[in-house]
């Protein structure tokens, strides 16, 4: 039997880098000008139509 004490810390860490990763691209994807473009694009159109 081996010693396995540092496994789910180190799991942890990796778990919590990707997240962050995931978390910047995220942001920079949404903050990017094509996605608010688009955003307020949708946003016009639904506040212009007639009901």
């Amino acid at each position: 039997m081996t010693d396995d004490r540092g496994m789910s810390t180190a799991e942890y860490a990796i778990g919590t880098i990707a997240a962050a990763a995931f978390g910047a691209v995220l942001y920079s994807v949404v903050t990017g000008g094509s996605i608010v473009d688009a955003l307020t694009s949708i946003i016009d159109r639904a506040l212009q139509t007639s009901v």
